[in-house]
């Protein structure tokens, strides 16, 4: 072996190991983070009290001028997480959340009847999935700022969340009631949007996934961290279902539109006959024309 090969061969072992420790680095400044994070949220007792000292913070935050938007344009969708609400979720692992004993009871037997196929979904009647759950629907978002208001928007059911931004507070308390996509305002620290959302729905947060009661309150931050990336911390705050804060970190991807072709279509999802589904007797879902050629099975035959 020549000395020149000799060098060749350490180099790329150089390389190679440099490159592993970056990873490797990289990896554990990742986990420190989201432990920060978690740290964070437990501190404060609900979502209002962390929205409050995340303003105190900020000095109130400021208000967008129509001169100086932060450029949120472009359609995105969701970068990681697939179709469970914590990207870092293991993969086959149980949820990461920290639920209260009534609520892992129920999640553990949600996912024991959809291991025998025996599966409920509350979006399979054109419902609206609802927030916190809107963060992890897929297909087509764009995000519109302006100085007032901003729109998060998710092609899904025409899925619409308005965050104002021009100083209002929540509705009163003797006005509300619950909503698929909550109450939402907010303020800006910079670049970063800060969003408190209460007055929400009881839903789950995805297939195999918790559910969440009409207590449950959220803090996002988001903020574009690349020319092609938003991420988002997201606190969720629900007593009756967690133990403790669930601390999730969200990314959604901007998709490549050279020729501006993508656009965000209207989705009336009665059109699709495969919605047009039914609950059956066995607890699971079937399409409303469906019919089964084996007789044993009729219980999802058109009813």
């Amino acid at each position: 072996m020549t000395r020149a090969t000799t060098f060749t061969i350490a180099a790329a072992g150089l390389v190679a190991a440099t490159a592993l420790l970056i990873t490797t680095i990289d990896a554990q400044n990742a986990a420190d983070t989201r432990q920060r994070m978690i740290d964070l949220g437990r501190q404060y007792g609900s979502a209002a009290a962390l929205y409050d000292a995340l303003k105190a913070e900020a000095a109130g935050g400021r208000r967008l001028s129509p001169a100086r938007l932060p450029d949120w344009t472009g359609v995105y969708t969701r970068a990681r997480g697939g179709i469970t609400y914590d990207p870092d979720q293991p993969a086959g692992g149980p949820p990461t959340a920290k639920l209260t004993p009534e609520f892992q009871k129920k999640l553990d037997e949600r996912i024991a009847l959809a291991d025998k196929g025996v599966e409920w979904d509350p979006i399979s009647t054109c419902a609206p999935p609802g927030h916190p759950r809107w963060l992890t629907e897929p297909f087509l978002k764009e995000f519109i700022v302006t100085p007032a208001q901003t729109w998060l928007i998710n092609e899904m059911v025409n899925d619409i969340r308005r965050i104002y931004t021009d100083g209002r507070e929540h509705v009163p308390e003797a006005d509300r009631y619950p909503l698929y996509n909550g109450d939402s305002i907010g303020f800006w620290d910079g670049d970063r949007l800060i969003i408190h959302t209460n007055q929400l729905h009881a839903g789950i947060y995805q297939r195999r996934n918790p559910d969440y009661t009409d207590q449950v309150e959220t803090v996002e931050i988001w903020e574009k961290t690349g020319d092609r990336t938003i991420d988002v911390d997201v606190w969720v705050y629900d007593p009756p279902a967690l133990a403790e804060p669930w601390y999730t970190k969200q990314s959604y991807a901007k998709l490549n539109d050279p020729d501006n072709s993508l656009r965000i279509r209207y989705w009336h999802c009665g059109e699709n006959q495969n919605n047009a589904v039914f609950q059956t007797e066995g607890g699971t879902t079937q399409f409303q024309d469906f019919t089964f050629t084996d007789s044993d099975d009729n219980q999802g035959a058109k009813p």
